[in-house]
């Protein structure tokens, strides 16, 4: 991956800064201030969905995501942003079923067993939900695991057994 150089390194940096306080209409005019020819780089992509999902524009973030994944298909992020829009769309199915695509791919990826987690979950699939969620343990530790599911209304219907873990 090619880096970015000043100025619109500088432009990324000061949109990831307006965006981390809140302000996401600098963050956007900052990211407007790219040259055209970086507009696709993957850390630009990134920093763009995570405007539009600070927004709550969810079309326009999968679109963006989708990008990501063209440019980037090697970079897990992509993957998981277009099915964290999807589910936000209310099409859950859709994202369970993308992000699997992926799911071996990328294994040692954390939060894409705990997101098929709470996608399943969402579904009604309390039984795959357990066993997406033991995957992400696995991953990661299972107190971070379950404080952030704890925190987490997709596993709501789970909570229950998550203060068990």
């Amino acid at each position: 991956m090619r880096e970015l150089t000043p100025p619109d390194s500088h432009h990324l940096n000061a949109a990831t800064g307006w965006c981390e306080l809140g302000n996401v209409a600098e963050a956007r005019t900052e990211l407007k201030r790219i040259s055209a020819g970086n507009r696709d780089h993957p850390r630009v992509l990134e920093e763009e969905w995570r405007i539009c999902a600070a927004e709550k524009h969810w079309l326009p973030a999968l679109e963006v995501a989708r990008r990501l994944i063209e440019v980037a298909p090697d970079n897990p992020s992509g993957w998981i942003h277009q099915s964290y829009s999807l589910h936000e769309m209310k099409l859950s199915q859709e994202a369970r079923n993308q992000l699997l695509i992926v799911a071996a791919k990328f294994s040692a990826v954390s939060t894409i067993p705990y997101n098929l987690a709470c996608y399943a979950c969402q579904l009604g699939n309390l039984e795959e939900a357990r066993q997406w969620l033991a995957k992400a343990i696995k991953i990661r530790s299972t107190e971070e695991i379950k404080q952030m599911a704890l925190a987490d209304p997709d596993l709501q219907p789970m909570w229950d057994e998550i203060k068990k873990l």
